[in-house]
C-alpha cells in the first residue's frame, strides 16, 4: 500500500514539472526573441547613423577647397567602421530570432534617417511651414514605430538550433522546393522581361532584387546561427552545407546590390527605398515561412497581428519616402532654340551628305 501510495504522488506531481518546462522554454523563448529584435534595431540605427556621417563627409568636402580625398578623412573612416558595427549586429540578430522579425525591422533605418534629415536640416523654416512639410514625416514615423511594436509583440517564437542537419531537412523538404521551383520560374521570367524586352518597369527590377534577397536572407540565417553553435562549443563548420550556404549567400548579395545599383540609375531613391522595403519584406518573410517554418503552432490572432505590424509599418515607409526631395534632372543650359542659325545649316547639310552614304555609320546620323 505504502508503494503504491508513493507511486500515485510521484503521478500527481509530473503534470507541474511538464508545465513548468514549457513555460520556461516559453520565457526563453522571448527572451531570444527580445536579443535579436534588439540587436537588429541596433544594427539599423548604428547603419543609418553611418551613411548619413559618409554622406556629410561628402557634402562638406564638395563644399570647402579642401584638397583631401574622402578616405582621408576621419569622419568617412567613422562611418565605415560604424557600418561595419551596425552590419554584424543585424548579420548576429538572425542567430537568436526568427527571419519574420529580422526583416520588417529594417524599417528602423528608414525611421533613423527621417529623423536625422530632420534634426540636422540646413534651412531655416517657420514652425507653420515646417509642420506642414514634414507632417507625412511625422506620421510616418509614428506609424512605423506602431508597427515594428506590433512586430515585435506577435512575432512567432520559433527558435529551433540551426545545427548542420536541421539546415539540410529544411533545405530539401517539399515545401521549400516546390517554392524554390516557383521562384526560379519567376525570377527568369522576369529577367528575360528585363533584358530582352527591356521591360524597366520599377516592380520588375525591385522584384528581382526581392527575390533575390528573399535566399540572402535564409542563408543569413543558416550561416550565422552555425556561426553562433561553433562558437558556443558546438561545432558546424565541418558540414558542407554550411558553406553551401555561405556560397548562395555572397552570391545573392552581389547580385542584389547590382540590380540595387541599376535601379538607382533610374528611378528615385525614396520610391525604391518604399517599394523596395515593401516587395523584400513580403517575399523574406514568406520565404522565412516556408523555410524555417516560422508560424508553424502559432495561434490566429498572433499572425494576423503580426500581419497588421508589417502593413502599419509598411505604410509608414511609405509616407516617410514620399517626403523626400526628389532629384532635379539635369537640363543643359544652351538649348536648340539658342544655337545659332548658321549652326544648325550646318548640321542640316551634313546630314543630307552623308545620308545616302553607307559607310556611316547609323547612330552618326543620328546624332546629327
Amino acid at each position: 500500500m505504502d508503494g503504491a501510495h508513493s507511486a500515485a504522488l510521484q503521478l500527481q506531481q509530473l503534470p507541474p514539472t511538464s508545465s513548468t518546462s514549457a513555460l520556461s522554454e516559453t520565457s526563453f523563448s522571448y527572451k531570444e526573441n527580445l536579443i535579436g529584435a534588439l540587436l537588429a534595431i541596433f544594427g539599423h540605427l548604428v547603419v543609418s547613423i553611418a551613411l548619413n556621417l559618409q554622406k556629410y563627409c561628402h557634402i562638406r568636402l564638395a563644399g570647402s577647397k579642401d584638397p583631401r580625398a574622402y578616405f582621408k578623412t576621419k569622419t568617412w573612416w567613422l562611418g565605415l567602421f560604424l557600418m561595419l558595427l551596425g552590419e554584424l549586429g543585424v548579420f548576429a540578430s538572425y542567430a537568436f530570432a526568427p527571419l519574420s522579425l529580422i526583416v520588417p525591422l529594417s524599417a528602423v533605418s528608414v525611421i533613423a534617417s527621417a529623423i536625422i534629415g530632420i534634426i540636422f536640416i540646413k534651412e531655416k523654416w517657420k514652425p507653420k511651414d515646417f509642420l506642414r512639410r514634414y507632417i507625412l514625416s511625422f506620421v510616418g514615423c509614428g506609424l512605423a514605430v506602431v508597427g515594428t511594436y506590433l512586430l515585435v509583440t506577435f512575432a512567432p517564437n520559433s527558435h529551433e538550433k540551426m545545427t548542420g542537419e536541421n539546415v539540410t531537412k529544411h533545405l530539401v523538404s517539399w515545401p521549400f522546393l516546390l517554392y524554390m521551383l516557383v521562384e526560379i520560374i519567376l525570377f527568369c521570367l522576369l529577367l528575360y522581361f528585363y533584358k530582352e524586352k527591356n521591360t524597366n518597369n520599377i516592380v520588375v527590377i525591385l522584384l528581382l532584387v526581392a527575390l533575390l534577397g528573399s535566399m540572402t536572407v535564409v542563408t543569413v540565417k543558416a550561416v550565422a546561427g552555425m556561426l553562433v553553435l561553433s562558437i558556443q562549443g558546438n561545432l558546424q563548420l565541418d558540414y558542407p552545407i554550411f558553406y553551401v550556404m555561405f556560397v548562395c549567400m555572397v552570391a545573392t548579395a552581389v547580385y542584389q546590390a547590382a540590380f540595387l545599383s541599376q535601379a538607382s540609375q533610374m528611378y528615385d531613391s525614396s520610391l525604391i527605398a518604399s517599394v523596395g522595403y515593401i516587395l523584400s519584406t513580403t517575399i523574406a518573410i514568406t520565404a522565412g515561412a516556408i523555410f524555417y517554418l516560422d508560424f508553424i503552432g502559432e495561434d490566429v490572432l498572433h499572425i494576423c497581428m503580426f500581419a497588421l505590424g508589417c502593413l502599419i509599418a509598411f505604410l509608414g515607409v511609405f509616407l516617410i519616402t514620399r517626403n523626400r526631395k526628389k532629384a532635379i534632372p539635369f537640363e543643359p543650359y544652351i538649348s536648340m532654340d539658342a544655337m545659332p542659325d548658321s549652326y544648325l545649316h550646318n548640321r542640316q547639310l551634313l546630314f543630307k551628305r552623308y545620308s545616302n552614304s553607307r559607310n556611316v555609320p547609323h547612330h552618326y546620323l543620328e546624332s546629327l
